[in-house]
């Protein structure tokens, strides 16, 4: 009897806490709080990890998605006529709070739960685009029913005889293609939009071939220090370099030599494919680096007391902190993204 009776008085003055802070008058936010910006895959930017490929949001499934106890968004509309998104943190906090079950969340509980929002909003997006390739309905993609992008077709009949777009050739296809029969099924298809997540070993060294056939000068197969220096290392150098103000030319040549002989593991002054397996990882971050980043994000914000983990009152004391991270009202005119390939 006694536990119970302890349970029934802390809902009590949570309730209580909420109904003061619903009430209580708030000061107005002219914009969304910012998530930590995550960019695009059919952007053409010049970041280290910029690339093409297909568009991959990473944004936060819908309400009906996001409800532990089939609530929907009209469950956590206040008085006012707005989303309350105090309601919305309470309801959520137990789903997230699980490993271990303490009351306060930790960075990976975070990271877990912004991954599995990530993989189900993912998959529906690769469902999705499935059907529109899927011309003979079958629920298999081959690599003649898959079309790129009018903007990429566009894009490539420009640079048909230097073979620059590899994200769309046939060899990126059947990378993906697993079981070798010369389709994709949603797991396959799945990998072949989002090859950085995949485990798939005949995808992962496509990564690594892409990135030596883009910067590979004199097309022997392998990247000699200038080929590296001129592109590469810029997409690594953030991972291991941590005074980047004090960074001059010649300190950053010290930092790509250093690190091109960690890489060329036979030390002949070249980068094969297999070589640069041990920093593919780096150079096409997986879908967990980003996930992770967004929690770190979220817990130094709202992090009060500097403990490094976060309880329910400090989520409601910084509930914009968690408003991109955490729920989302189905825009995908709104979503943010990152870049996945080159």
């Amino acid at each position: 009897m006694e536990k119970p009776f302890i349970a029934l008085i802390l809902y009590a003055v949570v309730a209580l806490g909420l109904l003061v802070l619903i009430y209580t008058p708030r000061e107005t936010h002219s914009h969304h709080h910012r998530r930590l910006k995550l960019r695009s895959n059919f952007s053409f930017s010049a970041s280290p990890r910029a690339g093409p490929g297909t568009m991959r949001s990473h944004s936060i499934p819908s309400s009906s998605t996001l409800s532990s106890a089939g609530r929907t968004g009209k469950d956590f509309i206040n008085d006012e006529d707005r989303f309350n998104v105090s309601l919305r943190l309470v309801s959520l906090f137990p789903s997230i709070d699980v490993s271990p079950e303490d009351g306060f969340l930790t960075v990976d509980e975070l990271t877990r739960w912004n991954l599995r929002l990530e993989a189900s909003e993912t998959l529906h997006r690769t469902k999705r685009d499935m059907e529109l390739h899927d011309k003979n309905h079958d629920g298999f993609v081959s690599f003649k029913e898959y079309d790129p992008p009018s903007w990429m077709r566009d894009h490539s009949d420009d640079h048909n005889s230097t073979g620059s777009h590899g994200w769309w050739s046939e060899e990126h296809f059947n990378a993906s293609d697993i079981d070798g029969d010369g389709l994709l099924n949603l797991t396959e298809f799945n990998d072949f939009l989002h090859p950085s997540d995949s485990v798939n070993p005949k995808l992962i060294l496509w990564l690594c071939k892409e990135e030596i056939r883009q910067r590979d000068r004199d097309k022997d197969g392998k990247l000699n220090f200038q080929e590296y220096f001129s592109g590469l290392f810029d997409s690594i150098r953030d991972f291991n370099e941590h005074d980047h103000n004090a960074s001059s030319d010649r300190s950053s040549e010290f930092l790509a030599k250093k690190l091109f002989s960690e890489i060329d593991h036979d030390n002949d002054g070249l980068l094969s494919e297999e070589e640069l397996k041990s920093v593919i990882g780096i150079i096409h971050p997986s879908e967990h680096y980003y996930a992770k980043q967004q929690a770190e994000r979220a817990v130094e914000e709202a992090d009060s007391d500097k403990d490094g983990r976060l309880s329910l009152k400090e989520m409601i004391d910084s509930p914009y902190a968690f408003y991109r991270a955490i729920f989302a009202d189905g825009d995908e005119s709104d979503y943010e993204f990152h870049d996945e390939l080159r």
